[in-house]
């Protein structure tokens, strides 16, 4: 055991409200298992869960001095809890993934819904010292506004149909995650809106692209799964210093629909034509002229406001504890399964479009 192991203490944040209350248990068992580790390994456990998500990032924020680790108990929305407390700071985050949604720790391959395994997996993280350093991406008001505050996000911008599904799915009182997901897909995909963006990007190379957008979806991604596993960004790459901006070309006929409906799941959505795809280092969204108002825009469930807005990556800025194995598979295979794919579908990694 190291000194600097000796010394750490880890704060825990957990979300007591969740699932009916069910969270409570949960966050209970965490804490307990935590412990039970520190005895073993030398690190103390301290809980900052507070009575609310604003409460508890206000304590995670204030009380960083107190902790050398974060651990988040629960889904997405405490990923971007976590994400906007450490995010920068170089204190590294563990993630208990036991939430409806779980796709930022399921894009790592951390353990979801499974508590005992998660907090082994973090307990020898400490121990080894092992970690995966990720992209953000960092939503502000765009030049010239002062609506809200800059809001980091670790998995992906909803700006459209999916910031509806997200919200449906979180109303939704479907007992399972992926089914309360799959099922406000459905749903939504009968109500869909053209709704008009207008977009500045900042591409890979560094040059710009300037467009109006009529679509029903926009999101921008770190990550690649939305929706309990729902691949609509399946070239993401979390340390590669981009983002992904993914929308639908049109609106799509029943055909296209029932078309592209089997690959939600397989990492072959971005190989239709229906969707398009830009890699980008930064962009600007603002309301077109053309088409309907864009629903409140969220980021891993949680709402961050209305256009218009600026969308940066903040490169490796977020440290999130792995397990030695976890960290060396990132350290292999990430990026090359990445340019694979891109390969695959026959895009042009730059441009974004298909090559003919």
């Amino acid at each position: 055991m190291s000194e600097t192991t000796a010394r750490a203490t880890i704060a825990m944040v957990g979300n007591p409200t969740s699932d009916n209350g069910r969270g409570a248990k949960v966050q209970d068992r965490v804490f307990d298992l935590l412990s039970d580790a520190g005895m073993r390994h030398g690190f103390d456990v301290i809980d900052l869960t507070g009575t609310s998500f604003d409460d508890s990032l206000a304590n995670a924020r204030e009380h960083r001095d107190r902790y050398s680790h974060l651990v988040v108990v629960g889904g997405d929305g405490m990923i971007a809890l976590g994400a906007n407390a450490v995010g920068g700071t170089g204190i590294p985050l563990g993630i208990v993934a036991i939430g409806s949604g779980n796709d930022f720790a399921r894009g790592l391959r951390l353990p979801v819904n499974r508590i005992e395994t998660a907090v082994d997996g973090i307990a020898g993280a400490i121990v080894r010292g092992t970690h995966l350093d990720v992209d953000m991406g960092c939503v502000a008001p765009s030049q010239g506004q002062s609506h809200s505050e800059r809001r980091y996000y670790a998995g992906m911008l909803s700006c459209g149909l999916d910031a509806s599904i997200n919200a449906r799915a979180n109303r939704s009182r479907l007992p399972n995650g992926s089914v309360r997901y799959l099922a406000a897909v459905l749903v939504e995909l009968t109500r869909l809106k053209r709704y008009g963006y207008h977009v500045t990007a900042t591409l890979a190379d560094g040059s710009v692209e300037e467009h109006d957008l009529v679509t029903p979806l926009l999101t921008v991604a770190n990550s690649r799964h939305i929706g309990g596993g729902i691949e609509v960004s399946p070239y993401s790459c979390f340390d590669d210093g981009l983002l992904d901006l993914v929308w639908l070309d049109h609106v799509p006929s029943l055909g296209e629909i029932a078309a592209v409906l089997p690959h939600l799941y397989d990492g072959r959505l971005l190989s239709s034509r229906l969707f398009g795809w830009r890699r980008v280092r930064g962009v600007e969204i603002t309301r077109a002229s053309e088409g309907a108002e864009p629903p409140v825009l969220m980021a891993d469930g949680e709402v961050v406001g209305r256009l218009p807005v600026r969308v940066e990556v903040c490169d490796r800025s977020l440290r999130v504890l792995a397990p030695p194995a976890v960290a060396e598979w990132h350290a292999r295979r990430a990026s090359e399964r990445a340019e694979a794919a891109i390969a695959r579908d026959g895009r042009d990694p730059i441009t974004g479009d298909f090559k003919e």
